[in-house]
């Protein structure tokens, strides 16, 4: 058994700064002690994709990051570890219990994930070691991680055992935002809807390139992105449905000179909902989030999605993002992408037409090169204003 702290610390010395978690008793030593200490981040993730999603984010802003699961969520984090950190090449070190171990009593849900956690890392391409129980074995496995990340781009996992931690009491915790003078604008004229194009195109012409990051959630949206101009401030996701808005909070808490727009569907928002929550708590200023909602997925042939009964807009609200539009036109834009000194992060839902570009192509350069490209421009922005 080991203490919190010297694990924590020793990680603090080696730049590692930043988590991402869903609790599990068997963390919870380390969570509270993570949260006890001022100069840390703790996000509070809605669920594990969206923790490895949000730690990914604070990674691309170069803020070394982990995410902390229960080994029974590992599925939910499937789809972000195999084509979103895989796909990019964004290393992060995951800390996983491991409830359902053999010859340990547990709930029976615990069972089947207990047996294979260790293969179903390996079997999505993440190494695995044992999370240290003495504390001789910090250090090295801390580097031994590290220095595997470094090597292959890509995440690690360490598999924590019950008791492994001795217990850390939580001291007081830093509340959530809750969002107060909220702002919503409504304008709809159900006439003439814009093509994601259209808005895609306006998006680009009113953005900084040099102090402005776009991600553009998967499908149509990142394709008519880059064919209407490729810029190096451009992520084009192609995996990981959901995913832009937890890795955009991730790199707008990591990076809080950057403006950091999504620009999200409602397929992808309906996925993975959660994360509008996790936004709204946090609420960073310079987080821009634009919902292009055309009631289809889109570009999968045009199967309706349930968002016509869905109003994003006062769901937004209840998350606790400050200033929220829906429109069905470009009026407000400038608002929308305004100054970040304006406390707390903007919502835009604009209604929008199905279809897309004739013989729309697809990216030429590959994912991992639009990353490298990306964090190699947001570093020198960082750099120049040092």
């Amino acid at each position: 058994m080991i203490d919190a702290k010297d694990f924590i610390d020793e990680m603090k010395s080696k730049n590692v700064t930043f988590y991402a978690g869903v609790p599990c008793s068997f963390l919870t030593p380390l969570i509270n002690y993570v949260i006890n200490d001022k100069s840390l981040t703790y996000i509070s993730a809605a669920n594990e994709g969206d923790a490895i999603s949000i730690a990914a984010g604070a990674a691309i802003g170069g803020v070394s990051s982990v995410a902390i699961m229960q080994n029974s969520g590992l599925g939910n984090a499937i789809s972000p570890l195999t084509s979103l950190t895989y796909t990019f090449k964004i290393p992060l070190l995951i800390i996983c219990t491991h409830r359902g171990a053999p010859n340990l009593t547990d709930e029976p849900q615990h069972e089947l994930m207990g047996k294979i956690t260790s293969k179903l890392f390996e079997t999505i391409g993440i190494p695995v070691a044992r999370f240290p129980t003495k504390s001789k074995n910090i250090n090295t496995t801390i580097e031994t991680a590290l220095a595997n990340m470094k090597e292959s781009g890509l995440p690690q996992a360490l598999i924590m055992e019950k008791g492994s931690v001795a217990p850390c009491m939580l001291e007081d915790q830093t509340a959530p935002i809750i969002a107060t003078n909220q702002r919503l604008i409504e304008e709809l004229s159900h006439a003439n809807l814009l093509t994601r194009y259209e808005v895609l195109k306006k998006l680009v012409q009113a953005t900084n390139a040099e102090k402005t990051v776009l991600i553009a959630t998967t499908g149509y949206t990142g394709r008519e992105l880059c064919a209407i101009d490729d810029r190096a401030n451009h992520l084009y996701m192609v995996g990981s449905m959901g995913c832009a808005s937890s890795l955009a909070l991730g790199l707008a808490l990591a990076r809080p000179d950057l403006k950091v727009v999504i620009i999200d569907g409602d397929g992808a928002a309906l996925m993975r909902m959660g994360n509008l929550a996790t936004i709204g708590a946090y609420s960073p200023s310079n987080l821009k989030h634009v919902l292009l909602d055309n009631e289809a997925h889109d570009s999968t042939g045009g199967q309706q999605t349930v968002s016509r009964a869905t109003d994003f807009s006062k769901i937004a609200l209840a998350c606790g993002y400050q200033h929220v539009w829906r429109s069905d036109s470009l009026k407000y834009l400038d608002d929308f992408l305004g100054d970040e000194t304006e406390k707390g992060c903007h919502f835009m839902h604009v209604k929008i037409r199905t279809g897309t570009i004739e013989n729309l192509p697809r990216p030429a350069i590959k994912p991992a090169e639009v990353l490298q490209r990306l964090m190699r421009t947001i570093a020198l922005t960082d750099s120049n204003n040092l």
